[in-house]
């Protein structure tokens, strides 16, 4: 499942924002979306089945994963903790021009960087990052924008980067095209009633050849993506707000309340009610 992700990462004023996640978290299971930042993920135990556009890739203990800007992504941990740094590359931009032509080339897609990243000297500037957007000491910022283009320099200097999505063909940028616009509809109008005849229609498709290549594509079907993606709102409205459980199911997209319950304990482990009273004790 995706969706095109507009939340602001960090501020205006210094986009970059660490999320930490482990079984309790809402998007501990990341639906696939995608935004304009770029992303960094770090496996700190288990192993993350991580998905970007049309490729797979298993992540262990210690490995690190370049998402560039506007990939489909998402992630399937198991017994996982894992971190995320999302910022803002056009921020790096510094008026240099022998640095700014490379991050353009980054922001423009004519440039790729490598996905995986696990080697002793990336992996030290990787530690240094994610400490010190952790810990937030006075002057944070500035030794997170060094590590940040630190990394990046250390990453072209070892050549680990394309001018071209590697194994993404012409045929295959189409579809992600695609799945964007599917995917975004979507999540714009996840809280209403939605059909199967609806998605495919905006999505220019057929109803059986959309359902084809939705599953296709994510590895669900769109039923599948639309009940993960509304149980993960809910999740967060259960964590992040007061609202009565009916309350939150209705402002999700489901009309049904036993049906929610039904399908946040299929998604989830467990029932709204608990699933809010756990995360309080």
């Amino acid at each position: 499942m995706s969706f095109n992700e507009i939340k602001q990462h960090g501020t205006a004023d210094f986009p970059f924002e660490l999320y930490k996640i482990d079984h309790t978290h809402p998007k501990y299971e990341m639906a696939m979306h995608w935004h304009y930042n770029a992303e960094i993920i770090r496996v700190l135990k288990g192993k993350l089945s991580v998905s970007l556009n049309n490729r797979k890739l298993e992540v262990t203990e210690g490995e690190t994963v370049f998402v560039n800007s506007e990939t489909i992504h998402g992630a399937t941990p198991s017994n996982c903790a894992y971190e995320c740094i999302v910022f803002d590359l056009a921020f790096l931009k510094s008026g240099n021009l022998a640095c700014d032509s490379f991050l353009d080339n980054l922001l423009n897609h004519h440039a790729y960087i490598f996905d995986k990243i696990n080697s002793p000297d990336t992996n030290q500037i990787i530690d240094k990052l994610f400490t010190s957007l952790d810990n937030r000491a006075d002057g944070f910022q500035f030794k997170v924008i060094g590590a940040i283009n630190e990394l990046i320099g250390t990453l072209k200097e070892k050549k680990s980067f394309a001018y071209q999505i590697e194994g993404l063909s012409e045929k295959d940028e189409r579809k992600v095209l695609k799945l964007k616009r599917i995917l975004t509809f979507i999540r714009e109008n996840f809280d209403k009633e939605l059909t199967l005849d609806d998605m495919a229609v905006a999505a220019e498709l057929s109803t059986k050849y959309f359902c084809s290549f939705f599953k296709t594509t994510t590895g669900k079907t769109p039923i599948e993506y639309l009940n993960d993606y509304r149980v993960e709102r809910a999740a967060r409205k259960l964590l992040g707000t007061d609202m009565a459980i009916t309350q939150i199911a209705y402002s999700c997209g489901f009309n049904d309340l036993s049906y929610f319950i039904k399908t946040f304990k299929q998604i989830k482990g467990c029932t709204p009610k608990n699933y809010r009273k756990n995360s309080i004790d």
